[in-house]
């Protein structure tokens, strides 16, 4: 009734969507970055900064408050 020859292909279209998104998942495909880990790139940037002279300690150090209080 349902399965005459018109459906037998959206059966097979639709497991090849669900293979696909699984096989992006598993292969990183789609990036994907915690909070925390921007946050830590983002303490990483502001000490190299610092580091290179850049900001002054002021500025560093009321940046760093910043991004602390974000948590």
């Amino acid at each position: 009734m349902f399965y005459d020859h018109h459906f037998i292909g959206m059966h097979w279209i639709w497991w090849l969507i669900v293979v696909g998104i699984i096989l992006l998942v598993v292969f990183n495909v789609i990036p994907y970055r915690s909070k925390t880990e921007l946050e830590e790139n983002a303490m990483e940037i502001l000490k190299k900064r610092f580091a290179r002279g850049e900001i002054e300690r002021e500025e560093f150090e009321e940046r760093k408050k910043i991004l602390k209080q974000s948590n």
